[in-house]
C-alpha cells in the first residue's frame, strides 16, 4: 500500500456529485494556482479520450443495461479503477512521487459516492472497506492529501445539469437520466465525506447555488493550507 513519504507530492481532489458545479471550480482552481505561480499537473476522471475508459463509456451509455443498477457497484467500480491505473502509470506517478501537486478533478472519491449509492446502508462501510483497499493497497494508487466534498442537492444540481445540456447539446448519460439514483449518490457521499474525513463545501444557500466566486474563495482557502 501506498504510504506518504517526504519526497511524495500532494494529491488534491475536487469530487461532487452531477450538478454540483466541481468542473467549474476545478478550471478556477488551477487558473488561480497558475496565476500565483505554482507548478502542477491536472488530472481529469474518467478520461473519455483515452483507450482504458473503453468500458466506462459503454456502461454509461447503456451498452450493460439503461439502469445504473444493472451493473453492480463491484464490477462498476473496477472499470474506474483500470482508468485510475492506467493514468496513474503512464502519466503522472513519476511527477507525484518527485514532489509534485496533483489536482484532481474526480478519483476514488467518485467510486464511493456512485458506486456506494447503489450499496443498502446496512452494506455501505464493507463496500467501501473493499473500495479503499483495492485501490490504494492492491491496485497501490495514492491516497489522497484533501478531498474537497461540493456539497448540493437535487433540485440545484438538476437544474445545473438542465441548463449545463442546453447550452451544449450533450445528452444525459445513465447516471444523469435517474433522479433517484442522484439522490442515493448524494446520502453515499455524504456518509463517505463523514466516514473519511473530507473537507465539506456547502454550494447551496437559500434553495440556490452560492456564487462562483464565492465557492471558489472557500475552496482556495482550504487548498492553500495543504499545499
Amino acid at each position: 500500500m501506498q504510504t506518504k513519504s517526504e519526497g511524495r507530492g500532494k494529491l488534491i481532489v475536487l469530487e461532487g456529485i452531477d450538478g454540483s458545479g466541481k468542473s467549474t471550480q476545478y478550471e478556477r482552481l488551477c487558473e488561480h494556482l497558475s496565476a500565483e505561480g505554482y507548478s502542477y499537473r491536472k488530472v481529469k476522471f474518467p478520461r473519455y479520450g483515452e483507450d482504458s475508459s473503453a468500458l466506462i463509456r459503454q456502461y454509461l451509455r447503456g451498452d450493460f443495461g439503461s439502469d445504473p443498477a444493472d451493473v453492480n457497484p463491484y464490477a462498476a467500480s473496477v472499470l474506474y479503477a483500470v482508468d485510475r491505473f492506467a493514468s496513474y502509470m503512464t502519466d503522472w506517478k513519476d511527477y507525484y512521487n518527485n514532489g509534485g501537486l496533483i489536482l484532481l478533478d474526480r478519483y476514488t472519491t467518485s467510486n464511493a459516492c456512485h458506486q456506494g449509492s447503489k450499496v443498502p446502508p446496512e452494506g455501505r462501510q464493507e463496500f467501501l472497506d473493499w473500495l479503499y483497499s483495492f485501490e490504494f493497497r492492491l491496485l497501490e494508487l495514492p491516497e489522497p492529501d484533501l478531498v474537497l466534498y461540493l456539497d448540493t442537492d437535487i433540485a440545484v444540481s438538476s437544474r445545473q445539469m438542465a441548463k449545463r445540456r442546453s447550452g451544449t447539446g450533450e445528452k444525459a448519460d445513465i447516471h444523469e437520466k435517474n433522479a433517484d439514483y442522484l439522490a442515493e449518490c448524494l446520502e453515499a457521499g455524504h456518509y463517505a465525506a463523514e466516514h473519511y474525513g473530507w473537507t465539506v463545501v456547502h454550494c447551496v444557500s437559500g434553495g440556490n447555488m452560492r456564487g462562483i466566486d464565492d465557492i471558489h474563495e472557500e475552496i482556495y482557502s482550504k487548498v492553500k493550507e495543504v499545499i
